[in-house]
């Protein structure tokens, strides 16, 4: 009962509400994708993989030792590892730290009780990346990933999405979203709207076009994405912005030029009725 009041608590203070009267919100994707799975050895050299966890939610944490917001976090899910240690796995996925000792040294001083592993850049890649840290990816029991959460995020949100995964009660409403490149970027094509990415003046038949010919054509900064994937991956990179800009305005005005034209008034006289 303390438990429950307190993820109330929580989650009034920290999720966003239009009012106090209103539950929550938690949204896990509706169709969900199954989590790419990996073989990794974890710093005590066990072997680690996604398969022989199914049965739990697992939360797969990308971080780095020098992330001040990675560091930051790290108690939350210690506490988090520890309270339903029997249906939830969190695992640590180290990115871009090269001195393992290092690694092995945070490990240590901060006590982290869950199994953490050197992740490789194929793991990386078949995750969308790793654009930012820390990235933290929601799988289900069923090991399909339901949510994604970039940044530092508060313990009660996650707290809140395990006990929702694991049928548990919450002080939240649960509904369910369609992945559109949140979670897999390969999904960038379901999306009707990208960041920076201004389509309010289009009708529905020139947004069509615009995004297919986002989605048909690659970004130059060298990201290797399409235009879309780019927007949604990398939302400050000029290239992708402008050329974005570029395709809405070609379209807009290549729309107008196909308009018909009203056929021109006569410049003949009009006539005037004779007298009787």
């Amino acid at each position: 009962m303390l438990l429950a009041c307190l993820l109330a608590a929580l989650a009034i203070a920290f999720f966003p509400l239009e009012t106090h009267s209103q539950l929550p919100v938690i949204r896990f994707v509706r169709d969900p994708d199954t989590a790419p799975d990996f073989k990794l050895k974890d710093l005590d050299g066990h072997d680690l993989s996604l398969e022989p966890l199914k049965g739990k939610v697992v939360l797969l944490n990308f971080w780095a030792t020098w992330c001040g917001p990675c560091r930051v976090e790290i108690p939350s899910l210690i506490l988090l590892q520890n309270r339903y240690k029997d249906r939830l796995q969190i695992v640590g996925m180290d990115v871009d730290d090269d001195d393992e000792s290092v690694v092995r040294e945070v490990v240590k001083n901060e006590s982290i009780n869950y199994p953490v592993a050197l992740t490789s850049p194929e793991v990386r890649m078949a995750y969308g990346g790793i654009g930012a840290l820390p990235t933290l990816f929601v799988i289900n029991t069923e090991g399909r990933i339901v949510q994604k959460h970039v940044g530092l995020y508060n313990p009660a949100l996650y707290e809140t999405e395990v006990r929702a995964l694991l049928g548990m009660p919450v002080a939240a409403k649960v509904e369910t979203f369609e992945d559109t490149g949140e979670i897999f970027l390969k999904h960038a094509d379901r999306a009707t709207m990208l960041p920076g990415v201004d389509m309010t003046a289009l009708t529905p038949e020139q947004r069509a076009i615009v995004l297919h010919k986002l989605n048909a054509e690659n970004c130059t900064c060298g990201c290797k994405f399409t235009l879309a994937q780019c927007r949604i991956y990398d939302p400050p990179c000029k290239f992708s912005q402008d050329r974005a800009a570029a395709i809405v305005k070609e379209v807009s005005a290549s729309s107008e030029k196909a308009k018909p034209q009203a056929p021109a008034e006569s410049s003949a006289p009009l006539s005037t009725p004779s007298s009787p």
